[in-house]
């Protein structure tokens, strides 16, 4: 396996599709321990199964998969030490995008828990823990390199005798621009929800029954499992209408008013206060939206789209005044992604990388060209509507220092940050506490200072 990709695979995929070990009937055992952290079999077993599961076997999964995650162990005590913390906001949008592409893949809530073999919840809270200890282990990664800089004459210089055909390739992207509106809920449908939120309330506020049991029981949220229980969290981490309301209460034995945010409508228990956090319980609800709603929105959009090719307005003053996207409206309606290795943003993407709703929208349309309204399912579990612009597409080719100056810069750039977290790893391995159970050392390690 490539060392760079290992290196920066800090946050394993881990949805476990089968029991472990079934065919070998084995017990579950501790095979490393990484300072004080145990690394068990059933962990390396869960990741061997996601990556076969997902199209991507790990040759000789034994060796590497341990590896990987006593190198995450590592980061992720780096990151205790230099406090930092995961943003929530991240890791609830990661648990969204993971279901709703499995359940795009397995066809149905029902089908994905009966392959997954555990609650949409459960996956939803597995999926939280796997971004939050992403988000930590990059953030000591981007740390190590923050004091590489790079400059163009060193980027042209390192390219400078490199044959075209061992240039990067860079495979087709695309620019799209996006319109979307949100179906509206109906009024007996808020008042639906609002009045079993009030009597969730009365009941808990005259002690007839606890707050986690009705969130255990009635939650639609991934914290269900823990009785709607968050965690200690800072102000920034939730949306602002929901963090307002948070950290606004006092009196743990209350339940808050009902909170809309744009995840469905909420009640709040606040458990206890830690310095600039809070640690609260939450009952989320979702409204359920008529498909006559749906059908709404799906007209009006494609009538705005043919208000667009007859010249009425631009896609781009549509998108700004009438789509419900926060995330691209302010843009023109353009969509952008993040390098998962960079971080740096851009609007070209590949096909793959799109929303796979948005990327069957797009993938037959011609340069301005508007699509047919559709339905999308968006980052945050929603069910919307949109409408798509193919704005520019960029055919395969070499990199160049042109067209592509960022991405030689970012090859550069990485060379050098992973030459600073290699020699860091080999140094905290040194100075870190590893046992292996005998059995699991007989491996070519991408580090050889493991056993000791």
């Amino acid at each position: 396996m490539n060392t760079k990709k290992r290196i920066l695979l800090c946050a394993i995929a881990a949805l476990p599709l089968l029991t472990l070990s079934a065919q070998k009937n084995v017990v579950d055992e501790v095979i490393w321990v990484v300072g004080d952290d145990p690394i068990l079999l059933s962990d390396v077993e869960e990741a061997r199964i996601s990556y076969e599961m997902n199209g991507q076997p790990i040759e000789n999964a034994y060796c590497v998969i341990p590896e990987q995650l006593a190198l995450q162990k590592l980061f992720l005590h780096q990151a205790d030490l230099d406090s930092i913390e995961a943003d929530e906001t991240y890791a609830i949008r990661y648990a969204d995008e993971e279901i709703n592409a499995h359940l795009q893949r397995y066809g149905s809530r029902e089908n994905l828990e009966m392959i997954a073999r555990r609650s949409i919840s459960s996956l939803r809270e597995m999926y939280k823990k796997q971004a939050r200890d992403d988000y930590r282990s990059k953030s000591v990664q981007r740390k190590l390199a923050s004091g590489i800089k790079v400059t163009p004459a060193e980027v042209r210089e390192y390219f400078r005798n490199m044959p075209e055909d061992s240039l990067p390739l860079i495979p087709e992207k695309v620019e799209v621009q996006i319109i979307t509106l949100q179906p509206q809920v109906s009024r007996q449908e808020v008042e639906r929800i609002e009045g079993q939120l009030r009597e969730f309330a009365r009941r808990v506020n005259s002690g007839e029954s606890e707050f986690s049991t009705l969130a255990k029981f009635y939650s639609q949220d991934g914290s269900a499992r823990n009785g709607g229980e968050l965690g200690y969290t800072g102000k920034n981490a939730w949306v602002p209408e929901f963090a307002n309301v948070a950290f606004s209460l006092n009196d743990p034995k209350k339940v808050s008013k009902i909170v809309r945010t744009e995840f469905g409508f909420h009640i709040i228990q606040l458990i206890d206060k830690r310095g600039d956090k809070v640690n609260v319980r939450h009952i989320l609800l979702r409204p359920e939206i008529e498909e006559s709603e749906y059908e709404r929105s799906l007209a009006r959009l494609d009538s705005i789209a043919t208000d667009i090719r007859n010249g009425v307005f631009t896609f781009e003053q549509a998108a700004i005044t009438l789509s419900d996207d926060k995330d691209t409206r302010s843009n023109n309606g353009l969509m952008a992604t993040s390098s998962m290795e960079t971080g740096v943003r851009t609007s070209r993407i590949e096909l793959k990388d799109l929303p796979a709703d948005v990327a069957r929208a797009v993938v037959n349309l011609q340069e301005g060209e508007i699509s047919p309204a559709f339905r999308l399912t968006n980052d945050r579990g929603q069910t919307v509507c949109a409408i798509v612009k193919l704005r520019k597409r960029h055919p395969a080719h070499r990199a160049n220092m042109t067209e592509d100056f960022q991405l030689l810069k970012n090859i550069v750039t990485n060379e050098r940050s992973q030459k600073v977290i290699q020699d860091w790893i080999a140094e905290k391995i040194k100075k870190t506490y590893i046992r292996i159970n005998p059995d699991w050392r007989n491996c070519d390690f991408e580090y050889p200072y493991w056993v000791k």
